[in-house]
């Protein structure tokens, strides 16, 4: 079964269908990780009810957190801010599917915490977000 979440984390790196941008946007945040040098933005749209209408995310990094983006952003497209702050690091997991050891979590992490610190408007993401 692992080699099938490989495949498709594989697949979300090499083809992903929301990298981007938007512009005009409502909610923008990019953050980094330092210890490998990944580095993540996402950008979504909103509407009056506060639900997400389109999501992006842009950067380079690794496998695991290019895909972890693609896979988180494509998520949360008709989710409300509220259901988005309740996301936490189990989300993440059960949308990659494979068990990661501490290094690679803090990349599969990496654009939660980047969303969260949007969605809540703070001026810089914390890993405290994700837990």
């Amino acid at each position: 079964m692992d080699d099938l979440y490989r495949e498709v984390i594989i697949d979300h790196y090499k083809n992903p269908s929301h990298r981007g941008t938007l512009d005009p946007h409502d909610i923008s945040f990019a953050d980094n990780n330092p210890l490998c040098g990944d580095h993540i933005q996402i950008d979504l749209r909103v509407d009056k009810n506060e639900i997400v209408t389109e999501a992006t995310f842009d950067g380079h990094g690794c496998a695991i957190s290019q895909a972890s983006a693609d896979l988180l952003v494509e998520s949360i497209i008709g989710k409300s801010l509220e259901e988005v702050r309740k996301l936490n690091k189990q989300y993440i997991l059960e949308l990659l599917g494979i068990d990661l050891g501490p290094v690679r979590l803090k990349c599969a992490l990496l654009s939660l915490k980047v969303l969260k610190a949007g969605v809540y408007g703070l001026g810089e993401a914390s890993d405290d977000l994700v837990e």
